[in-house]
C-alpha cells in the first residue's frame, strides 16, 4: 500500500456541551495541525499516489472554510460537539467529496482510502480513516 501525506493547519474557536468537557464548555480557541493521507495499492500511470499540488490545494480549501471561524456559529455544526475526532471525520469526508467530483485529478480514481489526523498538541491527536 502506497501513501502520500500533505499537511496544513487551522485555527478555530468552539465550545463543548457536557460536563465531561469541564472548562472547555466555555468558548476557547484551538490550533490544529492537519495531515491528510491518501492511500492506494498501486501507483498511477505517472508513478504517483495523487497529485501532491492538488492534494495540498484541496486540503487548504477544506480548512479555509473553517479557519479563523467560530465553529459554534456554522450551521453544519449546530448542536454538535466539534471534538478533534469529529473534525478529523469532517475533513476526511470533505476530501472524499473532492475526490468523487474530480477535484484531485484523474489519478485520484485509484485511491482506496483517505485518513486525516488532527494534532491538537504535541501529545494529543485524533485520526479518522475511510474507504473511498
Amino acid at each position: 500500500m502506497y501513501s502520500l501525506t500533505v499537511r496544513d493547519h487551522m485555527m478555530v474557536a468552539h465550545s463543548f456541551h457536557g460536563e465531561v468537557f469541564g472548562p472547555a464548555q466555555r468558548l476557547h480557541g484551538a490550533t490544529f495541525v492537519v495531515d491528510a493521507t491518501f492511500h492506494r495499492a498501486d501507483l498511477d500511470a505517472d508513478g504517483l499516489v495523487v497529485d501532491i499540488g492538488l492534494a495540498s490545494t484541496r486540503l487548504g480549501e477544506v480548512l479555509g472554510e473553517l479557519n479563523y471561524r467560530n465553529l459554534d456559529e456554522l450551521p453544519q455544526f449546530a448542536g454538535v460537539n466539534t471534538s478533534t475526532e469529529f473534525l478529523a471525520k469532517y475533513v476526511a469526508d470533505q476530501l472524499v467529496e473532492r475526490v468523487h467530483d474530480g477535484g484531485l485529478g484523474e489519478g485520484a480514481r485509484g485511491l482506496s482510502e483517505i485518513s486525516v489526523t488532527l494534532g491538537e498538541s504535541h501529545v494529543a491527536w485524533a485520526s479518522y480513516r475511510r474507504a473511498l
